[in-house]
């Protein structure tokens, strides 16, 4: 077995105006979708992201803060799987709650350093 990150990339939810109600409804999806990746014992962890962010950039080590402007989608979390391929993964993916809302998830295999 190899790890996996799953990176989603998509809207921010307040930006979406999306109800109480709906919310809720999406966070259930959510919850659901990890309890069947607990229970199959493919879920090593994860984190919803704040929308807010640092950058730190160049030699210099400029900071500036965002949301930036230009950007429409934003990290907004992440899952770490076990899986045995990157195309397992990609089955794993196809429950992503938020597909519906033009969301993405980024598979990313860990890499692993010989110590």
């Amino acid at each position: 077995m190899k790890d996996f990150m799953m990176i989603f990339i998509g809207a921010d939810y307040q930006q979406l105006g999306l109800s109480p109600d709906e919310l809720q409804g999406r966070m259930g999806k959510w919850f659901a979708w990890g309890q069947k990746m607990e229970a199959q014992g493919i879920l090593k962890g994860g984190e919803a992201l704040v929308p807010n962010v640092k950058r730190v950039i160049g030699k210099d080590r400029t900071v500036s803060d965002g949301p930036f402007a230009d950007i429409k989608e934003i990290v907004g979390g992440y899952y770490t799987v076990s899986a045995e391929s990157a195309e397992a993964v990609v089955a794993i993916a196809q429950d992503y709650p938020d597909y519906d809302l033009g969301g993405t998830v980024e598979i990313r295999e860990i890499m692993v350093f010989d110590q």
